[in-house]
């Protein structure tokens, strides 16, 4: 039975009328750091990987692989977080070319067994 993160983890992703606290436990992600306007050609390239990435290895049974405690899943979302570098937080006005970012998408704990 494939694993789909939008029925299974609900209490995470999908977002609840009125806000709540939640206790989410550690997770394994693929992950790209940067810094700039995400508008850019750049930032679109890193997402690029990371999904290639992320399909190719839920992909890996079609090439015959299939790591120990692989199970077939729904790839996750793209994730993020973001701050401003030091100069940005200087200034009075959104500057995107002062962000910073760590972009990932969340892989299931079999990957950890691949690397």
């Amino acid at each position: 039975m494939k694993h789909e993160w939008r029925k299974h983890e609900k209490d995470i992703y999908v977002p609840k009328k009125k806000p709540e606290i939640i206790d989410v436990q550690n997770f394994k992600y693929i992950t790209i750091t940067g810094k700039g306007n995400p508008n850019e050609d750049e930032f679109a390239k890193k997402v690029e990987v990371l999904y290639s990435l992320a399909y190719a290895i839920k992909m890996m049974p079609k090439k015959g692989y299939i790591p120990d405690g692989y199970f077939e899943y729904t790839v996750y979302p793209l994730e993020g977080l973001w701050d401003l570098t030091h100069e940005g937080k200087k200034l009075k006005e959104l500057n995107k070319d002062c962000l910073v970012y760590k972009i990932m998408i969340r892989q299931p704990d079999f990957v950890t067994l691949l690397f």
